[in-house]
């Protein structure tokens, strides 16, 4: 899973990759010529600690999730074209997107639009990300045209109910209504090609916010999510400042200090967990005593999409799969104890998968 980070210059963008990612990336603006910051973050799961002490296995594998810091937008931002335009390709390969908005006083680090207003920069983002899609519906609709020509009547169908609905796109965007809020059906995606429109996809909006202001962190973000929370968009508010910080420090001392400044998680942590929400994910383990892992399966996965995240050998010749809740494995303490108590199921190939569940997958190839 690919989060990808943006946002205006100065707003802690790259703060806030450093504090989720454990990250040393330079904090300050970007050159013109800039590459993205790319940092691999292992998804916290005590549920593979656990099973590891029951197991002892060679090797512990947790899921991970990679983080894409984008260079910030420039002095084009707000004039219709585009956050980080050069990258406008990257950005619509990412699973989902960050938009980290400042929401701090800091006379030493100026803000690019003069005064500090996360309601402008909220908007203005959403218009740029719009701007992008309407570029693509509008260069799709003139090849649309001109291929149009050039075909008989009765071959000209399926280009026309494209174009219908590229319109369509373009007046709700037009209208300021995401890709993602415009009801799109799975015929609709294929008609459109996997085209990638950047409103389509899941938005985390982070507001950085002073350390002055972590008393009201959760007033913050209950205000804000009343605003700005609707499906597939979500809000957090973090300090990007103090959770950098807390990096240098070790676990406990570091959940000494987030509990003194009334912060119940890690920046980390919350991210991960509002990053899976948004994007409808959840985690399978598998035990042995070989490895313990966890895997990430979209909700609703079946039993054989779910061994195929493990090899697509198994999703083959898949047969069947034994499962266990991971609360039972853990009471039992053992694999053949939980077999002995019941707990232990055969599943086949119309079962979906739980978060939680411990899988065994039995497959012939």
């Amino acid at each position: 899973m690919q989060l990808g980070i943006i946002g205006l210059a100065r707003s802690g963008k790259t703060t806030i990759f450093n504090a989720v990612t454990r990250g040393s990336a330079q904090v300050g603006a970007y050159s013109s010529s800039a590459q993205p910051n790319v940092g691999m973050v292992n998804v916290p799961d005590e549920r593979v600690d656990r099973l590891a002490a029951i197991y002892h296995p060679k090797k512990t594998t947790y899921a991970t999730i990679q983080y894409v810091d984008f260079p910030a937008a420039g002095e084009s931002f707000g004039k219709g074209e585009g956050p980080a335009g050069k990258f406008i390709n990257d950005l619509a390969r990412t699973d989902a997107l960050i938009h980290v908005v400042r929401a701090f006083d800091d006379e030493s680090v100026p803000h690019p639009e003069v005064t500090v207003d996360a309601e402008r920069d909220i908007v203005t983002m959403d218009l740029e990300l719009a701007f992008a899609d309407l570029a693509i519906i509008e260069k799709r609709l003139q090849r649309i045209e001109t291929e149009l020509r050039s075909l008989k009547a009765g071959e000209r169908d399926a280009l026309q109910r494209t174009r219908d609905l590229l319109q369509r796109m373009k007046a709700g965007l037009e209208s300021e209504t995401p890709v993602r809020e415009q009801g799109l059906t799975p015929e609709d995606w294929r008609l459109l090609e996997g085209s990638q429109f950047l409103s389509a996809k899941p938005l985390l909006i982070i507001l950085n916010i002073g350390e002055a202001d972590l008393p009201r962190r959760a007033e913050l973000e209950s205000q804000l999510r009343a605003r700005h929370a609707r499906p597939g968009r979500d809000v957090a508010v973090f300090c990007g400042r103090f959770e950098m910080e807390l990096i240098e420090l070790g676990e406990e001392e570091a959940a000494e200090f987030r509990a003194s400044a009334g912060v119940t998680e890690s920046g980390m942590a919350e991210a991960i967990r509002l990053s899976y929400a948004l994007l409808g994910l959840i985690s399978f383990l598998t035990a042995g005593p070989d490895e313990c892992r966890a895997w990430t399966v979209a909700a609703g996965a079946t039993a054989p999409e779910a061994a195929g995240k493990i090899h697509t050998d198994l999703k083959r010749g898949f047969i069947r799969a034994e499962v266990i809740r991971f609360e039972d494995l853990v009471a039992c303490g053992s694999e053949a104890e939980a077999r002995k108590r019941g707990l232990l199921r055969t599943e086949g190939k119309q079962y979906i998968v739980q978060d939680g569940d411990v899988l065994n997958i039995l497959f012939n190839v």
